[in-house]
């Protein structure tokens, strides 16, 4: 087992996992879904941690749940983009009785665009018969008017309105909502992690509890003989009942651990239909199977920068940046005169209708609208607030940005303090067994003490119980280490 060399300065994930990051999909259609395959692996055979990654990150509730939000928010984002959507409006009237004949129908299209906050629109419109003189304005050519024209804004909403604020927040809306998506992810694949390896560390301490209850057990049986031939005193029997039964106690309570462990661990084995999964003791994998905890040098050959970009926290508070910077400038927009201006141009096609020559001409006009508020507290409180939240994001950003490096250092130092004590562990099992097997010995020549025998026996077993929980801090620590570096392969995302 490799530990971190001292003095090596703890580092990042490379950047092409912040890349992938960015390019990967995450919305709610790319879940791929759970086939049989999976499900027979959940249930038989030895349960290894792939395949619970794999479970739970296609079927978990609050997993799907952020999918769902994402979709909410990609919704949103369509909706604001219906602000510039093409919209088409008809109107037609006729007089049915009366002194004036006139009737008329009309056809135009409007087509809001982001420059300037403006819009373009034409229009048709055919008039027959004739109208009063308030109603002149209605008269066509025979063959109809065409109009095309368009509105822009020169000072307020010049550079953002409503409309396209909606458009730009929204669409950071999403991005948030799959960074989210991504951070949800990263939790619960750790969570899973979490729950499977603190079940195989209770299975792990069930075989030691069980081993050293069945040593007891058959040391009994021989003492029963020596009791009956007069070669051991009845004490002897009674104190081996004694270590039997708080033997048997601590067996207890170990298959309790076990239950909880597997019954925490079904909240992440959900089958196609997200039915929960209890595993089995016999899905207990082999130690050999899980392979040795993770090499320390090649999880530290990264950079603390390049994790710190990539945080998905870090990156979701840069957006709300973006998104309160956008809201200041809408608010100071709403502090500017409105100036805006307006031109169109329209020409009447074939014989002069009933309106008379004054019609059949190319009618160009300008026109420009200029208002101003004589008070804006209303806008200025506004802009007030939005400053003062642009402000309390920009302090939480920095922040939860040292509350990261705290975790980094605070992760690495567990980490490496959890592979030492695990080897150190291992080292106290060798040793503890060796002297189980010398205490055997002298016993069994008759030089030993029974009290002894059974002290090295349950030493050698809280030896392999901490071996065991060793073992598990360590995976623990290299859980905590892959999520805060968003090492994906390792956490079954990828």
């Amino acid at each position: 087992m490799t530990r971190r060399p001292k003095g090596l300065a703890p580092t990042a994930l490379i950047g092409a996992v912040a890349a992938a990051l960015v390019a990967q999909p995450l919305s709610g259609q790319n879940i791929e879904p759970v086939g049989d395959p999976l499900e027979e692996a959940l249930t038989t055979g030895p349960l290894l941690p792939d395949e619970v990654l794999r479970s739970s990150a296609l079927t978990f509730p609050r997993i799907l749940e952020s999918f769902q939000r994402e979709a909410a928010a990609r919704a949103d984002q369509l909706s604001a983009d219906g602000a510039f959507d093409l919209m088409l409006e008809a109107e037609a009237y006729d007089r049915v009785t009366g002194t004036f004949s006139g009737g008329y129908a009309e056809v135009e299209a409007r087509q809001p665009i982001a420059p300037f906050g403006g819009e373009v629109y034409g229009s048709y419109r055919l008039s027959d018969g004739r109208f009063p003189i308030y109603e002149n304005i209605y008269n066509t050519n025979q063959l109809g008017e065409f109009k095309i024209g368009g509105l822009l804004s020169l000072l307020r909403d010049r550079n953002i309105d409503p409309r396209r604020f909606e458009v730009e927040d929204t669409r950071l809306a999403a991005d948030e909502a799959r960074l989210d998506v991504l951070l949800v992810r990263l939790n619960v694949q750790f969570e899973a992690l979490g729950a499977y390896w603190r079940w195989v560390a209770a299975g792990n301490e069930i075989r030691v509890y069980e081993e050293l209850l069945e040593i007891a057990e058959a040391r009994a049986i021989g003492l029963a003989r020596q009791v009956r031939a007069g070669a051991s005193p009845r004490i002897a029997l009674t104190e081996n009942e004694q270590n039997v039964i708080r033997r048997r106690t601590l067996l207890a309570e170990a298959r309790r651990t076990f239950v909880t462990a597997a019954n925490s661990l079904s909240f992440y084995l959900r089958d196609a239909n997200g039915a929960m999964i209890t595993p089995t003791r016999d899905q207990l994998p082999d130690n050999e199977l899980l392979g040795t905890l993770p090499n320390v040098e090649l999880l530290l050959a990264m950079q603390r920068n390049r994790i710190l970009a990539a945080r998905p926290e870090l990156r979701t508070l840069a957006i709300a940046i973006e998104r309160a910077k956008n809201r200041v400038e809408l608010r100071r927009n709403d502090l500017k005169p409105r100036l805006d201006l307006n031109a169109e141009v329209s020409r009447d096609f074939g014989p002069v209708g009933d309106g008379g020559s004054t019609f059949d001409s190319t009618d160009t006009t300008v026109g420009v609208v200029f208002t101003v508020p004589l008070q804006n507290r209303e806008a200025q409180g506004a802009l007030r607030r939005a400053e003062a939240e642009l402000r309390e994001i920009e302090l939480r950003e920095q922040r939860v940005a040292d509350e990261i490096e705290v975790e980094l250092d605070n992760i690495l130092a567990n980490l490496d303090a959890a592979l030492e004590l695990a080897e150190l562990a291992g080292d106290e099992v060798v040793q503890a067994d060796a002297m189980v097997a010398a205490e055997r010995r002298r016993f069994s020549l008759g030089a030993g003490d029974f009290f002894l025998v059974n002290l090295r026996e349950e030493t050698a077993a809280d030896a392999q119980i901490r071996r065991i929980r060793a073992d598990l801090n360590g995976r623990l620590a290299a859980a905590s280490y892959n999520a805060a570096t968003m090492n994906l392969d390792e956490l079954g995302l990828e």
